[in-house]
């Protein structure tokens, strides 16, 4: 199931601009520090003798009084007049001046007087609109001063006159966007693109497991802009027009939606979180629909009369009804090729040839940067302009083109050419370093062991790379955790000295009708899957303790097992729950294990 991450960065112009201005101030310049001859502090004003203390008197003689204060802040302008706690409440405490602003905009608790006196001047970004100069973007400093995007110019400069006005700069914002979907390629999902201006568009179907799940993924998100300085919002859906709207305009900075819950999600939401055009919303506006509820009843046929086909496109994009793609952002460092046919073509070995081609193009590529291919994605584009992809993979990096040949031809047959295949890509997606190779031993003679890489990589191709594997043992005494799956090309590491059964079974199956001497002889007979097994010898017992670091139910837990073998030759490999002395330590059922060869 699709599910899409938007991610909605705010104020992205203004914290570009407090972000290049904080990395310039890291490194600022020793300034010269020159005094004029005649620069006499004179004496100092605070008593001798230790005198000093906050509030005192002799530090108020001269200063006006609090009834004069008043009388000038009621002079000033609404917006210009401080809150209450500037003017001396002792219920409310001020705010610490190093901390009234963080990364160039307001916490909650300061003031627009706190930004002029403790921080830098509010900033507001100018652009062109036609023929004026209007607001494009403003600091929550500017906006608390009543400056707001698409404000003029000169009205904004009129209503503050200390107003830092910078040029807008789109230019580098996309700039910057783009480095951000180029990372977010390389670091989060290999399906990411730019949504205008503001944001990104993440697709993390199959990898958010990767993540640690979706909610741990998006709180990671908004952590690693914080720390980069820049305000976020992020909110997953099923579609990428959902999740568009919810980051812009959902109530929380985090927005999860439930698979399947897309409809009443974006209900709430106003109609121009759709991305409508002006001319839909107006119309949208003279009709009465305010929300994106009151669209929902209405027939499709009178509602694209009254707001236009696009804003029904829009809807349903929303909705999951048609779909939107996501078109990913290329990394450039990627190694690909493409060939581009004069004539389409459509048999097995036309493809063949082709992917040939290609193959020895990519080869010369990975060569010149040292690298060799993991993975191969191979794109083909028909008449009709879809697409068939397949890929494969391998267990060691390589660019033998034979050998990366012969795993492609693999999937040709999954390769549906329709009317014709006119143009073929050929990407890497995953690469690693590759050295030249040491022929020493091979020249000299000597007998080196075959690199199993080649097989598993075929194999893999026929039946799929989750059924091929190798087991590996790992540090631990209870059986069925002391094996696990790994690399089948990787030589596992050494194997415990006691013997353990070729089959060892997922979950033990219980036994019935056991006959066993208590407390340390082998059963004599027991029931398994309804038929009954005679033991005529055994060795035991072998006793397992559980694993009391892991959860407090193995701390009294015991297992005795038995190798025991039946008068028909088979050998089986059983355990007693328990003792036989402490009912903590278990039940004395019995349970089969595992099958001897």
């Amino acid at each position: 199931m699709r599910r899409v991450v938007s991610l909605f960065l705010p104020d992205l112009a203004i914290e570009r601009l407090r972000r290049l201005e904080r990395s310039a101030s890291r490194q600022p310049e020793r300034p010269v520090l020159e005094l004029p001859v005649d620069d006499d502090p004179g004496a100092c004003s605070v008593p001798r003798g230790g005198g000093w203390r906050p509030g005192a008197r002799w530090a108020r003689e001269g200063l006006p009084s609090r009834a004069d204060v008043e009388t000038q802040i009621a002079a000033l302008p609404t917006h210009a007049q401080p809150p209450m706690r500037e003017l001396g409440r002792r219920s409310e405490a001020a705010s610490h001046p190093y901390k009234a602003v963080i990364a160039g905009h307001l916490t909650p608790k300061a003031s627009p007087l706190d930004i002029k006196t403790n921080s830098l001047p509010p900033l507001a970004l100018i652009g062109k609109a036609g023929r004026r100069e209007e607001v494009v973007a403003a600091c929550e400093g500017a906006r608390a001063l009543g400056i707001h995007p698409g404000m003029a110019a000169t009205h904004a400069r009129a209503l503050v006159s200390d107003l830092d006005f910078r040029p807008a700069e789109p230019e580098a914002d996309a700039a910057l966007l783009d480095r951000l979907a180029l990372f977010a390629v390389r670091r989060w999902s290999p399906i990411a693109a730019v949504t205008p201006s503001d944001g990104l568009w993440i697709d993390l179907a199959g990898c958010a497991h990767l993540h640690g799940g979706e909610e741990r993924f998006c709180r990671r998100l908004i952590a690693f802009c914080r720390r980069a300085g820049f305000t976020a919002r992020v909110a997953v859906a099923d579609t990428a027009g959902a999740a568009h709207a919810l980051a812009r305009f959902g109530r929380s900075e985090l927005t999860r939606v439930e698979p399947g819950a897309t409809a009443s999600a974006i209900s709430p939401l106003p109609i121009v979180a759709l991305r409508l055009a002006p001319s839909a919303l107006s119309a949208a506006k003279r009709f009465g629909f305010e929300t994106v509820a009151d669209l929902l009843p209405v027939a499709r046929g009178p509602l694209a009369r009254r707001l236009g086909l696009p804003a029904i496109t829009r809807l349903d994009q929303a909705l999951g009804a048609v779909a939107e793609p996501i078109t990913p952002r290329e990394d450039a460092e990627v190694p690909i090729v493409e060939r581009r046919l004069l004539e389409p073509i459509g048999t097995a070995e036309a493809i063949e040839q082709v992917m040939g081609d290609l193959l020895t193009d990519l080869a010369q590529v990975l060569q010149a940067r040292g690298l060799g291919a993991r993975a191969l994605r191979l794109t083909g584009l028909r008449v009709d302009g879809t697409e068939q992809v397949v890929g494969v993979g391998t267990s060691r990096p390589t660019r033998e083109v034979s050998h990366l040949l012969r795993l492609l031809k693999l999937r040709i047959e999954r390769i549906d050419p329709g009317m014709g295949l006119e143009q073929f890509w050929l990407v890497a997606p995953h690469t690693e370093p590759l050295d030249a190779v040491d022929l020493g031993a091979v020249l000299a003679g000597e007998t080196l062991v075959r690199d199993p890489a080649r097989l598993v990589d075929v194999i893999a191709g026929r039946i799929g790379g989750y059924a091929v594997y190798r087991l590996a043992p790992v540090e631990s005494h209870v059986p069925e955790r002391a094996v696990t799956r790994s690399d089948p090309v990787e030589m596992p590491g050494s194997w415990p000295a006691w013997k353990r059964p070729i089959r060892l079974f997922s979950r033990p199956e219980p036994l019935a009708r056991v006959m066993a001497l208590m407390p340390d002889q082998p059963p004599r007979r027991f029931e398994w899957r309804g038929k009954t097994y005679k033991i005529v010898a055994g060795d035991g017992p072998e006793r397992v303790h559980g694993e009391w670091w892991r959860r407090d139910a193995e701390v009294w837990a015991v297992r005795d097992y038995y190798r025991v073998e039946d008068e028909a030759g088979g050998r089986y490999w059983v355990f007693r729950r328990g003792d036989g002395f402490e009912d903590q330590t278990g039940d004395l059922s019995w349970w089969m294990h595992g099958v001897f060869g």
